[in-house]
């Protein structure tokens, strides 16, 4: 087994998630990427694993903590970084919409979250760093997505409370809720944002520094680290 520490990246195909692969394999971690398409960014290596897999069904999470747990012994870091955000009118939601948000967003964090856990109670260490959305507790006029943000607030909730709850174990819970990001999901408009004061958006790498960080703060716990550019002062 490898003396390096081990990393589970979620939603790792692109944007965010390839950011943060080679993020945590620039710092010597190893790491399992898990994404509901074949990952052909990456090739897999002695410290990367790629597995396919939707993170809203259980056998994706089984797959991935044994594949870390075989491969490379132990779980150091479990980013939860796969999701969706759907923006439109409240009265526009359909149930399939809440249905698909409800599965990847909330499913996925439950099923990988938890059985991730499990190992690290047997370390007693561990960090568990999912992403979030600014949008959940720092609403904006005309950014529409109410029921995307039921998944991404309850996710800051169950940071919080399993921060508590884990404390004495050694196992930390953090989130980074980012604003805009300069991802592929914005590649058709300009890189300046109307909605953050600095006018532009967050790079991919302004959200891989803020998770690299939690996931080294031995002593940060619980916290919602917002990457937006200051927008909470609402008032720019």
């Amino acid at each position: 087994m490898s003396g390096k520490k081990t990393a589970i990246i979620t939603g790792a195909s692109g944007g965010i998630g390839a950011g943060l692969v080679e993020g945590f394999l620039g710092e010597g971690y190893n790491v399992v990427a898990t994404s509901g398409h074949a990952n052909r960014a990456f090739t897999a290596s002695g410290s990367l694993v790629l597995l396919d897999g939707d993170i809203g069904q259980q056998q994706t999470a089984t797959d991935a903590v044994e594949a870390a747990i075989n491969n490379f012994g132990t779980i150091d870091v479990l980013v939860n970084n796969a999701g969706i955000f759907l923006t439109k009118p409240f009265t526009d939601f359909t149930a399939a919409d809440f249905g698909a948000l409800v599965s990847t967003n909330l499913l996925g964090f439950f099923y990988i979250t938890q059985r991730t856990v499990k190992e690290m109670l047997k370390q007693k260490s561990g960090c568990v760093v999912s992403i979030t959305a600014a949008l959940a507790d720092r609403p904006i006029a005309g950014e529409n997505g109410s029921i995307s943000m039921i998944t991404k607030g309850g996710l800051n909730s169950a940071t919080e409370n399993l921060a508590i709850e884990y404390a004495k174990d050694g196992i930390r819970f953090n989130a980074v809720a980012p604003g805009e990001v300069d991802t592929p999901m914005h590649s058709n408009g300009p890189n300046d944002s109307t909605l953050q004061p600095a006018k532009k958006r967050a790079t991919v790498k302004d959200i891989v520094d803020a998770v690299l960080y939690l996931a080294q703060a031995g002593h940060v716990s619980g916290e919602i680290l917002h990457v937006d550019g200051g927008a909470p002062a609402r008032r720019w």
